[in-house]
């Protein structure tokens, strides 16, 4: 939760090709406190049945930039592993085909006192995110 000195963040995904959200997806929150200093890793968490990730740690006071780094390879992954267990055609014609974007890296200026809601709609040849309420 944001305080009058810190800004808090939260995300959400949706894996738009199923119109369901994405579980399981591991999510990486980063901080720092200008655009010169470093980014300073803050925790991690995975996005639950709800595609939520709803313990991301609190930003520390000064931050003025959040980046979320999504592992979609991981989630893809996943999912490609239940499809074949349904389907062992898909095997086949999916076997060695690398993710098209392993990783969504989404980087944000925030100010204190005001909360930050970034849903990331997915796909597996596209993205989209936004700031939410």
């Amino acid at each position: 939760m944001s305080t009058s000195t810190t800004a808090s963040v939260s995300t959400h995904i949706l894996d738009t090709s199923v119109g369901r959200p994405a579980e399981g997806v591991p999510v990486h929150l980063g901080a720092r406190t200008g655009r010169e200093a470093d980014w300073k890793e803050l925790g991690a968490s995975a996005t639950d049945a709800d595609g939520r990730c709803k313990d991301l740690p609190a930003l520390p006071e000064g931050t003025t930039h959040v980046r979320l780094d999504f592992d979609t390879e991981t989630y893809f992954a996943n999912k490609q592993a239940a499809a074949q267990q349904d389907a062992p055609a898909l095997r086949d014609s999916e076997n060695g085909r690398p993710v098209f974007f392993p990783e969504v890296t989404i980087t944000f200026a925030v100010v204190p006192g005001e909360h930050y809601h970034v849903p990331l709609l997915l796909n597996p040849f596209g993205y989209s995110v936004y700031r939410g309420s």
